[in-house]
């Protein structure tokens, strides 16, 4: 617990002070420069993703609404590829079913491990400490290219809605991963969810 407590105020200092000179992105790595507009659509109010309905009782900070804009520049996105890397490291896959005896938990990685909401809900909570917006940290569901259900984060830049995916480091604009988006936390009010249907199989169906 105290690596992580210095971890992440280490990260809130760089966010605050734009000290980037260690960090240094991977060639992968988004390019800030590059970014275009292209962000998720939202549509209608839908019910909250099986085992997500008590998720805002449980930690509020996932579903909060601040009203506050963090800048996502290449300082900022080195951060967000530092935490993904690092979790996608840190925590062991586990399932529920595995872990809880039950089909669907939405909860924090435990000692065991976690899923993917898991690590979706880790990464939030990690960058959140480190000085980034709540409003820009959406937990998506989708189904991946093998048409399997998945959860990831969902970064907004305010130009693009890049994905934090515990299957991959690399971090993506959303129609580059190929995966089917189907509910996101509503931007507008965290502790709702909307339906998107958008990227994977709607692309080609279109």
């Amino acid at each position: 617990m105290r690596k992580f407590r210095t971890f992440t105020t280490a990260l809130r200092t760089m966010l605050t002070v734009g000290l980037l000179v260690t960090l240094a992105l991977p060639a992968h790595a988004i390019d800030a420069r590059k970014l275009h507009r292209d962000l998720l659509p939202v549509k209608a109010t839908v019910s909250a993703p099986s085992g997500a309905s008590g998720l805002c009782r449980q930690y509020a900070w996932a579903c909060a609404r601040t009203g506050r804009v963090t800048t996502i520049d290449a300082a900022a996105l080195a951060i967000v590829q530092k935490v993904n890397q690092r979790a996608n490291q840190k925590v062991r896959p586990v399932s529920d079913q595995r872990q809880w005896s039950i089909a669907e938990k939405w909860s924090l990685p435990t000692n065991r491990g976690g899923d993917c909401e898991d690590f979706a809900i880790y990464k939030k909570k990690m960058l959140i400490e480190a000085g980034f917006s709540p409003d820009q940290l959406l937990i998506a569901t989708v189904l991946d290219r093998q048409n399997r259900s998945h959860a990831v984060l969902v970064l907004r830049t305010g130009t693009q809605d890049l994905v934090l995916d515990n299957l991959t480091g690399r971090i993506k604009p959303w129609r580059d991963t190929g995966y089917t988006f189907l509910r996101l936390q509503d931007p507008r009010q965290p502790n709702r969810w909307v339906a998107v249907f958008a990227g994977g199989i709607m692309d080609r169906l279109s």
